[in-house]
């Protein structure tokens, strides 16, 4: 069972889903303990990137009405393979920096995969990676590996403390996509530091919810995109293929 601070974040991402999908150009449903299993994997493997490829299960299609009321103006159908496909199971394929991080180790790659099929071997239909401490925007290095994506790329971005050797990084441009509940306290903590004058580094930030890591979360950012650079609307579901939130957007 997903935990509520989480099922409440991803409820407040899908109210904007619904109240921005004329942006989007198609759609992508993520179940919700695939979720926290990506970020529990990505915690586990600090300080480094990881990169999961998932495939989308058959035996789970889109429910029909959660896509007609989240299918914007600009939808286009049959855009990327696995449409229509609830995202199935989690498979952490490697992890490393944003430039070794695209590239899959050998035991994921065969003779059937060309060097055509670019950096990561082309395995699995959908790519995420993960920007530990950093805004969910896509690098020159992501966009080149998004090249060879038969579905749709990922990126999870994670504000956390502690923050060990990775200190909050938002210095860069780019359409963002928070989970975060409009109502949540700030925290005020101190960062690491001793002695006069530490006082100066307290902050207050909100704070989510804390993983089984310890990790206090502050932020959670996603965006999805297809190798064309047009966005894709991502849509949090529950076991049943329903939107967390749903009760409120029917």
């Amino acid at each position: 069972m997903v935990d509520a601070w989480l099922v409440d974040a991803m409820a407040a991402y899908n109210a904007d889903s619904l109240a921005d999908r004329d942006g989007y150009r198609g759609l992508v449903h993520v179940p919700g303990e695939a979720l926290e299993t990506i970020l529990l994997m990505a915690l586990e493997s600090l300080p480094d990137e990881i990169l999961v490829g998932l495939d989308g299960d058959n035996a789970r299609p889109h429910v029909a009405e959660v896509d007609e009321l989240f299918r914007g103006a600009d939808h286009e159908d049959g855009l990327f393979a696995g449409e229509g496909q609830v995202l199935g199971d989690v498979t952490l394929v490697n992890r490393g920096d944003s430039w070794s991080v695209h590239h899959v180790p050998e035991e994921w790659t065969d003779g059937i995969f060309a060097e055509s099929r670019g950096p990561r071997g082309g395995r699995f239909i959908h790519w995420l990676h993960t920007h530990p401490n950093a805004v969910a925007i896509p690098s020159e290095q992501d966009a080149d590996a998004a090249q060879h994506t038969r579905g749709v790329d990922m990126i999870l971005g994670i504000e956390f403390s502690p923050e060990g050797p990775l200190p909050w990084f938002e210095d860069t441009e780019g359409v963002r996509r928070r989970l975060q509940p409009d109502e949540i306290a700030p925290v005020q903590e101190q960062r690491d530091g001793r002695g006069w004058g530490s006082w100066r580094r307290k902050r207050a930030r909100p704070v989510l919810g804390v993983a089984p890591t310890g990790h206090r979360i502050h932020g959670l950012e996603l965006i999805s995109f297809h190798r064309s650079g047009c966005g894709i609307n991502v849509i949090f579901v529950d076991e049943q293929g329903f939107p967390y939130g749903w009760e409120d957007f029917s």
